[in-house]
């Protein structure tokens, strides 16, 4: 699949030229003629990256760079500007830019510096697909960072849980396909206490549990009952 990018350019010749380029090299381009336009853009499709000019109307290329990072949208971002001031470049990496480039650059440059940006995104973004790999597991409709305990749908929107129902799904995981009584689950979670919460407890939070991770709470598939005995968990 073709990398996506977008080209933000308030002069009209500067835009085609660099788009017609991007094109011959086989890229998707999408162009906006200013920093607006180009945020209007960014809220409802994705890239790989974008690329810039910093004196823009309405929104400049540093305040659409501060917009981008904000929002923490995954693509790179190569910076225009006619100006070569240190402190611009500065300003423009500190706000989270790959590459900074003065114009007039020549072609074979410009080329050069996009697909290196690309290259080096690509290579981030796969790092981290396998390093979030690594520490989160998958149960049912939910996908837990065992670092970072923070859970979230596989759609990818996030959700509040408490430090009790992590634990108790983790110890599920690590016991998977065994039958969990709800004592061992009073006295590993809960711990030795005076007073343990009732096996009602327990069931409570199974079925807080099921609501979230089930994708039938009411037919669960994954965190079944053993009556008489307490729960087992099946991937």
């Amino acid at each position: 699949m073709s990398k996506r990018i977008l080209v933000v350019e308030d002069e009209p010749e500067m835009r085609s030229g660099i788009a017609d380029n991007l094109e011959f090299e086989g890229y998707a381009v999408v162009t906006a003629e200013n920093g607006a336009k180009a945020w209007e853009i960014l809220q409802k499709e994705s890239f790989d990256l974008v690329i810039s000019d910093v004196m823009m109307p309405e929104i400049s290329g540093f305040d659409l760079a501060k917009l981008i990072q904000k929002a923490d949208m995954n693509c790179g971002l190569i910076m225009l500007t006619a100006r070569a001031e240190e402190m611009d470049k500065v300003r423009g990496l500190e706000l989270g830019a790959d590459d900074y480039i003065s114009k007039p650059f020549s072609l074979r440059e410009f080329l050069a510096r996009v697909k290196s940006v690309l290259r080096r995104y690509e290579k981030t973004i796969s790092s981290e697909k396998k390093e979030e790999t690594a520490e989160s597991i998958e149960m049912g409709n939910l996908v837990i960072n065992k670092t970072s305990w923070q859970v979230r749908l596989k759609t990818g929107e996030e959700l509040s849980f408490s430090h009790k129902e992590i634990e108790i799904l983790l110890f599920f995981d690590e016991h998977a396909g065994q039958v969990v009584s709800r004592d061992d689950l009073l006295t590993h979670i809960w711990g030795y206490e005076n007073e343990l919460p009732t096996t009602r407890t327990v069931d409570n939070f199974i079925l807080r549990l099921r609501q979230k991770m089930e994708p039938s709470p009411s037919h669960p598939r994954h965190l079944i009952t053993v009556h008489g005995t307490g729960y087992k968990y099946i991937r």
